[in-house]
């Protein structure tokens, strides 16, 4: 039976409590395959578990995305063989880890134009960018979109889709030295949220107009003020909380700022059942293919040094897409 490393969580807390173990991974059950991991993607929500903002069912591993080859293969399994290279965002947590045994009913066969490196840092932001602008709202050309945290690794891939759909994207970063990351990613302007006075910056940026969808990652600190940048009938989209929980609203200030619509969406119900996660994930790659969505690499970290990994997002220091290497 094969050993692997594996990163523990034995209590909420701080990056320290992320504890790097030995386990042994028996074979594949029916209906699993084992994935030896090349690439891990890291994402904000590992956080909010590890510190238990969102609590887990303590032990347990971490992680939610990875991209590998397939080591082996258990009964019934059809369409994925040994030696396959492929990447998974939702098979539970555990993907801080070097070899694992997933479902594959969660597994993507990866094609030849997306690495894994790049799949394991895109898949879940990128399936998080698809759902918000194909499900959410379908973008359409014209649109003048908000996009907090627009540096960020979500927010990098939605800002290049949403440009790349036609729409006008204004971002904002709390960190002005981000401000470039944001412009590259295609935004026309970038406001500052450290600015009381932001939300005035952003109809200033925009000529007057409000925006026809806000998307909003950063949640507490951002969500009040966030309803003011958005038009009459407009929709703000909370889809993370990365300053902590948005405040409950009272519907009836949705009304007064302007008969808006309010939505808390996850990126899981969208890719529910296999065949919805699969054709959301080839809508995905054809827009890697098409250059619409790039992987904007800002730093990666070996699974010995993950809590190093942690203390860097939770620092704001990075820009762009953080990969941790088994």
């Amino acid at each position: 039976m094969p050993t692997a490393r594996r990163i523990v969580v034995e209590a909420h807390g701080g990056p320290e409590v992320l504890s790097l173990v030995s386990v042994d991974v028996p074979p594949p059950a029916a209906g699993e395959v084992t994935v030896r991991h090349s690439a891990i993607g890291f994402n904000f929500i590992d956080t909010y578990q590890r510190s238990g903002s969102y609590p887990l069912d303590l032990p347990s591993g971490l992680g939610f995305e990875a991209a590998g080859r397939v080591e082996a293969v258990g009964d019934s399994v059809i369409g994925i063989k040994v030696g396959d290279r492929v990447a998974y965002m939702n098979a539970g947590v555990g993907a801080y880890s070097e070899l694992r045994n997933v479902p594959a009913a969660k597994l993507v066969v990866l094609p030849d134009n997306v690495s894994d490196e790049a799949a394991a840092s895109l898949l879940f932001k990128g399936m998080t960018a698809q759902y918000l602008v194909r499900k959410t709202h379908a973008v359409q050309p014209g649109d003048l979109l908000l996009v907090h945290s627009a540096a960020g690794g979500v927010g990098q891939i939605l800002t290049r889709w949403a440009t790349a759909l036609g729409a006008t994207v204004i971002g904002t970063t709390s960190s002005p030295h981000k401000r470039d990351q944001a412009l590259a990613a295609g935004a026309v302007a970038v406001i500052d949220t450290n600015d009381e006075n932001w939300p005035e910056a952003f109809v200033k940026a925009a000529g007057g107009r409000k925006a026809r969808v806000v998307y909003d990652a950063v949640g507490k600190d951002t969500l009040l003020k966030s309803l003011d940048c958005a038009a009459p009938f407009g929709l703000v989209v909370i889809y993370g909380a990365a300053s902590g929980r948005a405040p409950a609203i009272d519907p009836e200030l949705l009304n007064k700022k302007g008969c808006l619509f309010l939505t808390r969406p996850s990126v899981f119900p969208h890719n529910a059942d296999p065949e919805t996660f699969r054709a959301n994930a080839a809508d995905l790659f054809d827009a890697i293919g098409k250059g619409h969505v790039t992987v904007d690499i800002g730093a990666r970290f070996p699974l010995e040094q993950v809590a190093d990994a942690h203390r860097a997002a939770e620092a704001r220091s990075v820009t762009g897409a953080i990969v941790i290497t088994p």
